[in-house]
């Protein structure tokens, strides 16, 4: 056996290992999205349980606004929504929700127990159309613009710190432009 072929197999660990290290250094919350400056994807989702309103990509033209990605079982969702409440009590944009991948009447009471910050709330319980917008978990927060193009995807929780750095700028510049 020369020495060349003995050699490979540490070689190739070598190389598998730089890869997997490279990948852990990777912030999930700057993955990009195939969507920025598209349209958001057509759907409808029926009313979650206890809520008003169904929603659909219809609602999301017109104005610059949020859609915001949630479910009941997410723990970075208890920790936005906080931030969640005071955007729409001080009605700073208007506010879209999306309940995803939970269970039947799961989204409803998790709203109804922490109150529910969204003009209207569609069910995905399938996760489908989470999957079409191109959420890879949750919480997720997507800007819309006045055209229905997505303009920024958000993955993580919207802290006051998060919406005072990242979204506030982001939303004076959408709101000046035609």
């Amino acid at each position: 056996m020369s020495k060349l072929s003995a050699f490979a197999p540490v070689m190739l660990f070598a190389t598998i290992a730089a890869a997997l290290g490279l990948s852990l250094t990777n912030d999930p919350h700057k993955m990009p999205s195939m969507l920025i400056d598209k349209p958001a994807p057509k759907f409808e989702l029926a009313a979650v349980d206890g809520t008003p309103k169904p929603l659909s990509s219809d609602a999301l033209k017109g104005e610059v606004m949020l859609l915001n990605v949630y479910a009941s079982w997410c723990p970075g969702c208890r920790l936005e929504h906080p931030t969640l409440m005071k955007i729409a009590n001080q009605k700073i944009i208007p506010l879209y929700g999306i309940n995803w991948k939970d269970k039947p009447g799961q989204g409803g009471a998790w709203l109804k127990q922490h109150n529910n910050p969204y003009l209207a709330v569609g069910d995905d319980p399938t996760g489908r159309t989470g999957i079409d917008m191109g959420v890879t978990g949750v919480p997720e927060t997507f800007v819309i613009d006045k055209g229905g193009r997505i303009r920024y995807r958000h993955a993580g929780p919207v802290t006051d710190d998060v919406w005072q750095d990242v979204f506030e700028p982001l939303l004076a510049s959408l709101r000046k432009s035609p």
